[in-house]
């Protein structure tokens, strides 16, 4: 395969040739757009500066409720520091290609560049071994994880797999105890969690409030701000996903573009 333009800003991995394409106009949202996760943002954020300054820093695991700015968060946190060190670039690992790992890290591993492995709704099912491999290239494994790579994922799971799948192991294990460990233990190689828990009515209402600032909605605030409870509602719950799935809305009935750089 061509070799990658390496002055773009991130990349999506493909396995079969493994092979890196740039990606034209990463999908993402400002930093400062981000509301109701100060302590997840300011970590990560920290995390990932030291990192791209050279200095020791972990894996991270991003993990809990849907919809919670988990994915915005890590590619907006990477925009921010590549503002400052553009040698930072991000690299797309989709979750079926984990198994091509290995491939990957041979194709960054002696670039003068660092690397974000970024993996959105990292999960295994019942009897999907994958995660050993990933274990393996985490810490473990003889080679590790090159100097200029960092791993960063986000999940639905705290330990990535499903309780029942734990549950099964520990039912049908001789020592169960060991089986479990097994199967939780890779959660373990990411020395960053940070969970991302129910929304309040609160944060919803205001991350509702920046978008609406931010891209100039007009109209009254209170309108808009009942409307937003009422979208609310119709989809069973709030979260930062629903806050932004709302303003879209807003912004086709008032006929506003919504550019992300505005």
């Amino acid at each position: 395969p061509p070799a990658p333009d390496w002055s773009a800003e991130a990349f999506v991995f493909h396995p079969d040739p493994a092979r890196l394409d740039a990606v034209a106009a990463v999908n993402r949202i400002d930093l400062d757009l981000l509301r109701g996760v100060d302590r997840q943002k300011e970590t990560l954020l920290a995390n990932i500066a030291r990192f791209a300054a050279g200095a020791p820093a972990n894996n991270a695991l991003l993990w809990g409720a849907r919809g919670g700015g988990k994915s915005a968060l890590a590619k907006a946190v990477h925009a921010r520091v590549a503002q400052a060190r553009p040698a930072l670039k991000l690299v797309e690992i989709h979750r079926e290609d984990i198994a091509a790992l290995p491939g990957l890290l041979n194709l960054l591993r002696d670039r003068p560049e660092r690397f974000i492995l970024f993996c959105d709704d990292l999960s295994f099912e019942q009897g999907d071994v994958a995660y050993k491999s990933l274990k393996a290239v985490l810490e473990g494994g003889v080679e590790g994880r090159p100097e200029n790579v960092l791993f960063v994922a986000t999940s639905n799971r705290r330990h990535l797999t499903p309780r029942d799948m734990i549950e099964n192991e520990r039912s049908t294990a001789i020592h169960p105890g060991e089986a479990v460990e097994e199967s939780v233990s890779l959660s373990d190689r990411f020395g960053l969690w940070l969970g991302f828990h129910a929304m309040s009515q609160d944060a919803y209402l205001e991350i509702v409030a920046a978008y609406a600032d931010h891209f100039g909605l007009s109209g009254g605030r209170a309108a808009l701000l009942a409307e937003a409870k009422t979208w609310a509602t119709t989809r069973g719950g709030r979260s930062g996903r629903v806050a932004w799935q709302f303003i879209q809305d807003a912004a086709g009935r008032a006929a506003t573009e919504l550019e992300m750089d505005a």
